[in-house]
């Protein structure tokens, strides 16, 4: 018996010594893009180098853990946003933010595309000083090339996964999107 007990404390330590050294070394960050229908930013974004996951939700309104259909069918001042999960020492913000540019029209206002309304605006939640002051370079890029840029900058806020079917659509459904389109606009 004492024998297994001090084999069991040993595996603890032992155990506790990698997730130490797992913690130390992990270099997740998320960011938060709202460009249409996440079905197709999801799509895009997910197949970045680095980036971990893209989960379909909502940020940016009121209500507590909505539905998609609430956020469709009622006024809860939701958007539709991908969070994405990317290991920063393999990518950065900048460059998931440029994807992110270059797959939908920043220049439409109320929507994206065929899907029209508040809840489908171009917008970048930031995390941070840095992720605000990134955005605000990209955006003034592209008024500098001539674009007039509809997209917003708003703090981020409490993200709400969408349900389970929205996960993955395209890969899914083998399907491509329909509203977003990756066109090269950055050097």
């Amino acid at each position: 018996m004492f024998l297994s007990r001090k084999v069991l404390l040993l595996c603890l330590f032992l155990a506790s010594l990698t997730l130490s050294t797992e913690a130390k070394n992990a270099t997740l960050q998320e960011a938060y893009f709202a460009g249409g229908c996440f079905w197709g930013v999801e799509y895009y974004l997910e197949s970045q180098k680095g980036v971990k996951s893209v989960e379909s939700g909502f940020m940016g309104g009121f209500k507590k853990d909505p539905t998609y259909r609430e956020v469709v069918y009622t006024d809860t001042g939701h958007i539709e946003t991908v969070k994405v999960m990317y290991d920063e020492k393999l990518t950065n913000f900048e460059a998931l933010a440029k994807i992110f540019f270059e797959i939908h029209d920043f220049t439409q206002v109320g929507g994206q595309g065929p899907d029209i309304g508040e809840r489908y605006e171009s917008i970048v939640f930031y995390n941070s000083e840095s992720e605000k002051k990134v955005s605000e370079k990209l955006i003034d890029k592209l008024t500098k090339k001539g674009y007039d840029v509809a997209t917003k900058l708003r703090q981020s806020s409490m993200f709400y996964p969408a349900e389970t079917y929205h996960q993955d659509y395209y890969v899914k459904h083998r399907k491509v999107p329909y509203c977003h389109v990756y066109k090269k606009i950055f050097d």
